[in-house]
């Protein structure tokens, strides 16, 4: 494979407090439960629908509420770093002939200033999509657009919604244990990679580095 995308909140960017802030801010206006770091971690083996469920949340109205946390992030995007290891593990991609993008349901936009405040350069294409779960749709349209298969491509993401889309269009799926989900999610998909860290990543792809 040539190809690698990578999500981006939770796979390459540490924002889940910045998520949780928005998410907060929005809470009592909208009437749905707030949440905490601690939270995160204990219900990493929930679905979203299921934390919806349990935080009170309406999924018809993720319309409405997520433009308005993207724009949180946006306003506080100096307060957002990537994870360690992350910028080498990019640069070594790139550099090792690989061609490597982003397919997020964040903004482009918040991407691309997060990009540039890390001084990333190895990243030739970011791509948004605006439906939380519409990834499938848009890692087809990358395939078409380089005319190449799914085979070729490898994505990188750290929720069951990502492999549940990658295994719809027949992307071999690598599963990062640094973000928001649980593996007891991703298992029964059967993720083709699980990683642990940034230069675990690497040796699967490189070993020979």
């Amino acid at each position: 494979m040539k190809y690698i995308l990578f999500d981006f909140d939770g796979t390459l960017a540490d924002s889940a407090h910045l998520h949780m802030q928005a998410w907060n801010a929005l809470a009592e206006r909208y009437k749905f439960k707030p949440v905490t770091m601690e939270d995160l971690h204990l219900t990493r083996h929930l679905t979203i629908q299921q934390r919806a469920r349990l935080y009170n949340f309406p999924m018809h109205k993720l319309p409405v509420i997520l433009p308005k946390i993207y724009q949180h992030f946006k306003d506080n995007i100096g307060d957002v770093q990537l994870f360690e290891g992350i910028k080498g593990m990019l640069d070594t991609l790139a550099n090792q002939g690989f061609v490597v993008g982003i397919v997020s349901s964040n903004a482009k936009e918040n991407i691309e200033l997060l990009l540039k405040q890390e001084q990333i350069g190895s990243v030739s294409q970011v791509l948004s999509s605006s439906k939380i779960f519409g990834k499938d749709a848009v890692i087809k349209k990358f395939i078409k657009q380089h005319n190449i298969t799914p085979d070729q491509v490898l994505y990188v993401g750290d929720e069951v919604r990502d492999i549940i889309a990658c295994n719809k269009v027949a992307v071999p799926f690598m599963w990062v244990s640094w973000g928001l989900d649980g593996y007891e999610l991703i298992e029964k998909e059967n993720p083709k990679y699980v990683v642990h860290t940034p230069a675990e990543l690497i040796n699967k792809l490189i070993p020979k580095l």
